[in-house]
């Protein structure tokens, strides 16, 4: 499976990938929760051209958001990235002699669904990669054409993210994954596999020094399980779909009922039962747990930091580890990207705006201040991770990761999948409750 995963080229070395956090999010900040309101509303003018980017506020459920119009190009964001598309679309704007709306929008994905079957939408969206299977199917959105030059520009593995059915069909610009946060103060070196993790932290909760072995969420109800778990699933040999020719996932080959998988889930069942994972641990009191210091480690990715930082304690950034004698830890890779809507009105200047604009530096740069994740610009990746530690971490904690995968049927499989990791660490039999769910989604691909 190694040709599906992510190699990225770093400053001396091979790139990792950043989003979404976590699987699923309707948001374009990737594992981020949506913001609820945009930044301060405003039009900025070019006195050159008389021509504007405006910036209308956020909109949420109780009113939809303008669409596209003859002559205005509208784009859609969550409030995060208004500001530096915006800025982006200001120079746009100057450079064409148009005019450009930017758009805060809530529940992005379902309204920007709503809009393009009413023929009321966008122009542009920002959104993840794994959007992009419901958007294809349901007609709205375009590929983009990207020629090879232009294709390596950007991190290989974002590039192949936003591939859907052999087509490119998002310009990205941000990357995302989970990583091993540990507090250097209890853990000074890195664990290089889980059993070192387990030993240390053992050691640790029998000095009195810990609460908790690892801060990893399951929930009750297993909403961030797969997600955070499909880490040590892939290190202990577990694969849940087979790989086609060029690389990419084959629904068609579903591989969670095979030994291997069975396996992988059986080493989670174990880790459930040495105390590593809980379904009380939760992404509601997932960085409390951390920043309470109350466990030296945790698995969770960079919209983390922030609470990190304000916490004040010593931290670093690792791989998440293997087990002694396997294969690497590989999460999943979230990817974000800007995609043009197939029912705009000005779809030629929604090409030219994503193509031309979201390979320039500036407007890699401005994405990556308005939230900090590794860019998939390689040029912007290699000025930031020179200057941000903790993004190159992020970065290489990636280098085996997986893409997330974008085909429709994920919306539906997330779900019993998190249910059946909550009743392997609650102390079901892990072969039977794997079985099952294989079976379960065999029926959810039609398999």
């Amino acid at each position: 499976m190694r040709s599906r995963h992510a190699r990225l080229i770093a400053l001396g070395g091979i790139v990792a990938l950043l989003v979404a956090a976590c699987g699923g999010s309707d948001d374009g900040g990737g594992g981020t929760t949506a913001a609820t309101s945009a930044a301060g509303a405003g039009t900025a003018t070019s006195a050159a051209t008389g021509t504007t980017a405006e910036e209308s506020p956020a909109t949420t459920g109780g009113g939809a958001p303008a669409g596209s119009a003859a002559g205005t190009l509208t784009i859609w964001t969550d409030a995060l990235y208004a500001p530096p598309v915006k800025e982006a679309a200001d120079a746009f704007a100057a450079e064409n002699g148009v005019t450009v709306n930017v758009q805060a929008v809530n529940e992005t994905r379902t309204q920007f669904l709503t809009a393009s079957q009413a023929g009321t939408g966008p122009d542009l969206v920002l959104g993840a990669n794994d959007w992009i299977g419901q958007l294809v199917q349901n007609g709205a959105i375009d590929p983009v054409p990207m020629t090879d030059a232009t294709k390596d520009l950007f991190n290989p593995a974002a590039i192949q993210a936003v591939t859907f059915n052999g087509q490119v069909y998002g310009i990205p610009y941000a990357v995302e994954n989970l990583a091993l946060y540990r507090n250097t103060d209890l853990a000074p070196e890195a664990p290089a596999t889980w059993e070192d993790l387990t030993a240390a932290a053992t050691s640790l909760q029998q000095q009195g020094r810990v609460t908790e072995l690892l801060a990893l969420p399951i929930g009750t109800d297993g909403a961030p399980a797969p997600y955070h778990t499909y880490p040590i699933f892939t290190a202990g040999g577990g694969t849940l779909f087979g790989e086609s020719p060029d690389g990419s996932y084959d629904i068609n080959q579903m591989e969670m009922g095979s030994d291997a998988s069975i396996a992988a889930n059986t080493r989670m069942s174990q880790m459930a039962q040495q105390g590593l994972l809980k379904t009380s641990i939760g992404s509601e009191n997932l960085a409390s747990i951390f920043t309470d210091q109350k466990t030296a480690f945790m698995v969770s990715g960079p919209w983390t930091l922030p609470d990190i930082e304000a916490a004040g304690i010593n931290y670093a950034i690792s791989d998440i580890p293997s087990f002694a004698g396997g294969p690497p830890a590989r999460p999943f890779l979230g990817v974000q990207a800007v995609y043009v809507a197939s029912k705009g009105q000005n779809k030629a200047l929604a090409q030219e705006f994503a193509t031309n604009y979201f390979i320039q530096p500036e407007v890699a740069q401005g994405l990556y201040d308005a939230q900090p994740r590794p860019p998939a610009l390689l040029e912007t990746y290699e000025s930031v991770a020179a200057e941000n530690p903790d993004i190159a971490a992020f970065n290489e904690a990636g280098a085996e990761g997986d893409p997330l995968p974008s085909f429709t049927e994920m919306a539906g499989i997330f779900d019993p999948w998190g249910k059946a990791i909550v009743a392997i660490v609650g102390g079901a039999d892990p072969a039977q409750t794997t079985r099952d769910l294989a079976t379960t989604i065999d029926g959810l691909i039609g398999g």
